[in-house]
């Protein structure tokens, strides 16, 4: 062997290389799809069983029919509002169940329907209210942003109202 030989990688080494760094975008490529089709809520869909678009939803809680639950942070209501007719309760407070009770008189069976930014959480949070025994729990997937379902609450142009911390 010459000393020359004895630098050359080998061409399966480098096609190895090239094949690990395709395999890696790819996957990369993928797990960004899989995570923006979630973030974006894109498979989602409003007027089917257990969910509201956000004009029926708006109608609903201001004829009363449902208690509408902006379930998003301190830091969201202060950036867009709360839709007219919702009642703001962070899910990430200890008490939420106990918060949501006192807005439905103790009642589980009162129709409540909950909406966030793009539909991801308030689905999540609509499982979670069903576990703990509420019966008519309505998920609003478009969220005030937008979502698959539609174009959401703020492109709707429907009525917000400025929210404040107490």
């Amino acid at each position: 062997m010459t000393a020359e030989n004895n630098t050359e990688k080998p061409s399966g080494a480098r096609h190895m290389t090239r094949r690990a760094f395709g395999l890696g975008a790819g996957a990369l490529i993928v797990g960004g799809a899989v995570f923006a089709s979630r973030w974006y809520n894109i498979s989602a869909q409003a007027g089917v069983e257990g969910t509201l678009s956000t004009p029926d939803a708006h109608s609903a809680a201001v004829s009363g029919d449902i208690v509408l639950i902006d379930i998003r942070r301190p830091d969201e209501w202060e950036t867009t509002g709360v839709g007219e007719g919702a009642i703001p309760i962070d899910m990430r407070r200890d008490d939420f169940t106990d918060a949501l009770l006192v807005e439905t008189a103790g009642r589980t069976d009162t129709p409540v329907a909950l909406i966030c930014a793009r539909g991801v959480r308030s689905r999540r949070m609509s499982r979670q209210l069903s576990e703990a025994g509420f019966t008519t729990i309505i998920d609003v997937p478009e969220g005030m942003l937008g979502s698959g379902a539609g174009p959401g609450w703020l492109k709707r142009g429907l009525p917000t109202v400025t929210w404040a911390a107490e």
